[in-house]
């Protein structure tokens, strides 16, 4: 289980974050949305330990993750911007993943790079934007993660690896219940995997709710209902 509760963080005397609080469960699939600027970002860097908050929790199973390199290697992130060390194939990165990861499963990284046809010799910096992030799936896969953080996940995927990737993640979600946080604007994506839904705004959470009880309200309309814009992919 992830849990926030009433999470401060100013950064050069702007607060990014005031008093945000979120809750997911353990096994459940949790879409985070917000405009630009909303405060998604600063989030996903409190959950993987990056940044200290100014105040509040942050919690994943009931233990803190700045410091706790334990917990670091159950939880795996794809940022929005994906990294390669500069020089590195994807057998490299390969590599230096199985040394971290304690999980790290050969076979279902051989699968899934077999499945997209990546070369695992070729230097990662010369790969497309959408390639870099198909090789990043495949590493944090790989690792069995218990918890699995996307930031804007899709973003530059076409629509058949999309869905050979969620097959693979909703698999684990079922089959591991690994605990799965997106953040996206991309409603239609979110409505058909997430369990539950969560609006950020001005750093606040504004809405938290099960997909369920929103029926028949879909998160398009509720998007549009709580900010009163229209900024959302479709």
């Amino acid at each position: 289980m992830i849990r926030i509760e009433n999470l401060c963080k100013t950064y050069e005397g702007v607060k990014v974050l005031d008093n945000f609080s979120l809750l997911v469960p353990k096994g459940s699939v949790y879409g985070l949305m917000g405009l630009n600027g909303a405060g998604k970002t600063a989030v996903i860097r409190h959950l993987t330990g990056f940044v200290r908050q100014d105040s509040g929790m942050v919690t994943i199973d009931g233990q803190t993750i700045i410091d706790n390199e334990e917990l670091k290697s159950r939880v795996l992130i794809i940022p929005d911007d994906v990294f390669f060390f500069r020089g590195y194939t994807l057998n490299d990165m390969r590599g230096y993943y199985k040394r971290i990861y304690k999980r790290w499963d050969d076979s279902r990284f051989n699968e899934m790079t077999e499945e997209f046809g990546i070369d695992l010799r070729r230097n990662l910096g010369k790969f497309s934007r959408g390639t870099r992030r198909q090789a990043a799936f495949c590493l944090a896969m790989a690792c069995l993660p218990d918890y699995l953080i996307l930031d804007e996940p899709i973003d530059g995927l076409d629509p058949i690896v999309r869905r050979k990737l969620w097959r693979y993640i909703m698999g684990d979600v079922a089959e591991r219940e690994m605990t799965v946080l997106i953040s996206s604007h991309n409603a239609r994506e979110m409505e058909d995997m997430c369990d539950y839904i969560g609006i950020i705004a001005g750093g606040k959470m504004i809405f938290e709710g099960n997909l369920l009880d929103l029926a028949p309200v879909s998160i398009e309309e509720l998007f549009i209902e709580k900010l009163g814009g229209d900024e959302i992919e479709k």
